[in-house]
């Protein structure tokens, strides 16, 4: 499955390799036949590999916090988190290679209530400092168990964020709501009283991996 997010780009690189076999014609030299075939082959095969979207089985529990992100764990640490949370928290940020699923999922059930878009720079995706200076989306969700803030964060290669949401959207767990293209970053900020038993290095995947999990909040 291809994700519709990615039909953009994968038009304008089928175009352009229409554009090489068409130019490949016209060229007598074997050698740079070949070189040109490789050229269109890797370019098909790569495009459509970043944007497949295979289908996810998101764990069931109201207390759990879904990672909505493919990766590998970057950090875990505490902070100070004022803008939605606002105060003692636990981030876990995962960074995403060219060769993972790009498509985003949520997180959590519930309401958006916080959502922000900042410009900014584009340092590579692992440096501590992106989450504060790179382009990037803030996207806070109140559920059942509380609030959950998670960052799309474009990286030295990523340079498109895409989200589909809304302020007041009511959101479902697991569900596909936008992704980053070309290599990135995502963090992920939930209330102090959160556990995980995720360590740096762990690989995780969206809607499946369980990221923290919540003894209280629930009803």
């Amino acid at each position: 499955m291809i994700t519709k997010y990615g039909y953009s780009t994968i038009s304008v690189v089928v175009a352009f390799c229409l554009v090489l076999v068409i130019v490949s014609f016209f060229i007598h030299s074997l050698p740079v036949r070949i070189i040109l075939t490789a050229v269109i082959i890797f370019l098909l095969v790569f495009t459509l590999n970043f944007f497949r979207d295979p289908e996810r089985i998101t764990p069931d529990g109201e207390n759990l916090v879904i990672s909505p992100a493919d990766g590998t764990v970057l950090f875990i640490k505490d902070v100070m988190e004022e803008k939605f949370l606002k105060g003692k928290a636990k981030q876990i940020s995962i960074f995403m290679s060219p060769l993972n699923v790009h498509v985003n999922r949520i997180p959590i059930s519930g309401k958006v209530e916080y959502l922000q878009y900042h410009k900014g720079e584009y340092l590579v995706a692992y440096d501590d400092k992106a989450s504060e200076k790179n382009e990037r989306n803030e996207i806070g969700i109140t559920g059942k168990i509380g609030k959950v803030l998670y960052t799309q964060i474009a990286g030295f290669v990523a340079r498109r964020i895409v989200s589909e949401l809304k302020l007041g959207d009511e959101v479902e767990v697991g569900k596909r709501f936008g992704m980053i293209k070309f290599g990135s970053r995502v963090d992920v900020i939930v209330p102090d009283t959160f556990t995980t038993s995720l360590k740096k290095g762990d690989k995780v995947s969206a809607g499946e991996t369980i990221l923290f999990e919540s003894k209280i909040g629930l009803k």
